[in-house]
């Protein structure tokens, strides 16, 4: 029945070993296997110091305790089965496994045998009317609190699963498993469901305050490394400069203007075909010297790199015969059509990240670009047939989820290797343990409007929580924005405002004038955006965009400090209200307005045509009003002025009175 090993609580019975473990300081890992041994895997924990526990066993009950938290087991005389509960320091329940319901014998961890040996794995608690729960990535949708929520557990263009859910109860809970599947925070049950696993596996840690419950979490996955210097300013992005010079001269005109820049970024089909991993040499003929010339004006370089192999690229034929490519399982060798037919490379597979980090090394990093934008990295296959792919680790169904996390290692490895520090590369997916590789997560392809804004501040909010603290959108939406609208100017200027308060502030999009491109033999290449710069807007939005940059420059050493929380304690940048004042009830229900560190509130504009706004002030603090200096007691709600060239900020107490006035 019960037994201790070592620091480990083992149950048995019913053909099911459950091992509960003390896994970092408040917490445990929790692995259960039906008729086999537990597996030992390493998707995103990382190996924690061993540490005592206290363990006790009495006949059917038993319990571990670890620091602040207790699990407590008890099995049931009729049915056999192990029931688990999870206690504070204080013995408050934090949270239980769904009990049997009586005659209706429910399980709370039911495998259901797939041909082959594995299950479809469904792991059930009992849900709490009360509770509010946060995070589990990046879900487009304008919803903060996701009690009630029914999440897809994949990945899609601008939906990024990470499974690390914080209750205001005072837990969180990491579902430590890639399969693709399904959360359900209902009414009556909360549901986590894989489609095809060999094990359950979560993590569980308990916490005071939610910065406790992220410092646990962020010291059991990894933490992002420090921020570079070039992390902190503006970049500027457009779909796509389509050779040296246009991208060259970009540059050379925000010098002469005077406008502070840290990065500019080559987009996506530079190359000849997908997997070719180089420039291609018509249109870019020197990237050392490209590189080297924008480095003379202090800015760095960004180079697309998409993980499609299309079925002509250079590489193709190798990288098929060495087996580092993506396999359907069904029909054509094919995954994905958009600019020739490709494949994804294996990233699960060390041999395939080691060849690809090769040839960018060779033919990129060789030539002074320090900085990928790992696009297409959920993968986006042309249909989502999650069922339908395979894995050097696995089937895609049972271990999907776990490519963009490898995406990005396969980079940070090789950065590293040649002696890189303070790694980031700008990457549109992640999974749990992503951020110990240097993820910077952008919100995918959305489109130009006030609903996706709205969206992207409660997705960029829950993403933190889930443990991912750097995160950007492209400013003014991807898709559907045309520079001579009135009603995209205005929006562009909001998403601007928005943009100079997140971790990064990045200006990227497609916008309407799209410019078609010819080879010199007459083949077409692929077709170029419209301007995207901020002089591209008019001469009523320019000085408001120049403001926002001058703003952002000032607050360098301000975000360089919030850069190092994240690095040394695992903090969000922008932060819920509730993570700075978690005693206030109030505080759990905001999304609208956030914490930019610990002493910036901003509340966005996020409709059309409006010029005030409401706010919440918190108690215990006087607020600065950023743009009139007028003083405010907190524990109110009151009207902020907000005419189009203003966001409502507040400086909390005397925090950053430098950037008084500036807007």
């Amino acid at each position: 029945m019960y037994q201790r090993v070592g620091n480990q609580l083992i149950w048995q019975g019913n053909g099911e070993t459950l091992c509960i473990e003390p896994w970092g300081k408040d917490s445990f890992r929790v692995r259960s296997a039906m008729m086999g041994e537990i597996i030992d895997t390493d998707f995103a924990l990382l190996a924690q110091e061993v540490c005592e526990v206290e363990i006790g066993i009495d006949g059917s009950e038993a319990f571990i305790r670890n620091g602040n938290i207790k699990a407590v087991l008890k099995q049931n005389d009729w049915t056999k089965n192990c029931l688990v509960s999870y206690y504070n320091q204080e013995g408050r329940l934090l949270l239980q496994e769904l009990d049997g319901h009586g005659c209706l014998n429910l399980s709370a961890r039911k495998f259901k045998p797939i041909i082959g040996g594995d299950f479809r794995l469904t792991a059930s608690f009992e849900s709490d009317d009360t509770e509010k729960l946060y995070g589990m990535g990046q879900y487009q949708q304008d919803i903060l609190n996701l009690k009630y929520c029914n999440l897809e557990l994949a990945h899609r263009n601008s939906q990024a699963s990470v499974p690390f859910v914080l209750s205001s109860l005072g837990y969180g809970l990491l579902w430590h498993n890639p399969a693709v599947g399904r959360a359900s925070f209902g009414r009556n049950v909360t549901e986590w469901v894989a489609e095809s696993t060999k094990q359950l596996d979560y993590w569980i840690t308990a916490g005071d305050t939610p910065a406790s419950i992220q410092a646990n979490y962020a010291n059991a996955t990894g933490h992002v490394p420090m921020m570079p210097e070039y992390g902190l300013g503006f970049w500027q992005c457009k779909l796509r400069y389509w050779n040296q010079e246009q991208l060259l001269e970009v540059a050379r005109e925000y010098k002469r203007r005077g406008l502070p820049i840290d990065v500019i970024v080559c987009d996506f089909f530079h190359w000849p075909k997908m997997g070719d991993f180089r420039f291609e040499e018509e249109f870019f003929p020197d990237p050392k010297a490209m590189a080297d010339e924008l480095k003379s004006m202090g800015i760095e370089l960004m180079v697309s790199v998409w993980p499609q192999i299309d079925l002509e690229s250079e590489n193709f034929a190798e990288m098929r015969q060495k087996n580092l490519l993506v396999k359907p399982e069904m029909g054509v060798n094919i995954c994905m059509r958009f600019g020739g037919e490709s494949v994804f490379y294996d990233a699960t597979n060390p041999e395939a990240r080691k060849y690809v980090w090769d040839k960018c090394k060779k033919n990129y990093y060789d030539s002074g670009i320090q900085l990928f934008w790992l696009d297409e990295a959920e993968p986006e296959y042309g249909v989502y047939d999650f069922d339908n792919y395979r894995y050097k680790m696995g089937p895609n169904v049972q271990i999907g989820n776990v490519y963009p996390q490898l995406f990005s290692r396969t980079f940070y490895d090789g950065m590293v290797a040649e002696g890189q520090q303070n790694i980031v590369n700008l990457v549109r997916c992640a999974w749990a343990g992503s951020q110990r590789y240097g993820a910077l997560v952008w919100s995918g392809d959305i489109h130009s409007s006030w609903t996706a804004l709205r969206r992207q501040v409660c997705a960029g909010l829950n993403m933190g929580i889930a443990g991912i603290p750097w995160w950007t959108t492209d400013i003014g939406g991807f898709s559907g924005g045309d520079p001579e609208s009135e009603s995209f100017r205005k929006l562009l200027v909001r998403w601007f405002q928005f943009g100079a308060f997140c971790p990064v502030m990045r200006l990227h999009g497609d916008r309407k004038s799209m410019q078609n491109i010819y080879r010199k033999d007459g083949s077409e290449a692929l077709f170029s955006g419209g301007d995207n710069e901020v002089w591209s807007f008019g001469e009523e939005v320019y000085p408001i965009l120049v403001k926002y940059m001058n703003l952002r420059e000032v607050m360098r050493p301000y975000t360089r400090r919030l850069m190092e929380e994240a690095h040394e304690n695992g903090s969000p940048l922008i932060r819920p209200m509730f993570y700075e004042f978690p005693q206030e009830e109030y505080c759990w229900e905001l999304q609208d307005q956030y914490m930019f560190g610990a002493d910036i509130l901003v509340a966005p504009v996020m409709e059309e045509d409006v010029c005030e706004r409401e706010v919440y002030l918190p108690a215990e603090a006087k607020w600065t009003e950023l743009h009139s200096g007028l003083v405010y007691e907190g524990g109110q709600r009151i009207t902020a002025a907000a005419p189009l060239d203003v966001i409502p900020v507040f400086l909390k107490n005397d925090a950053c009175r430098d950037l008084i006035g500036l807007i």
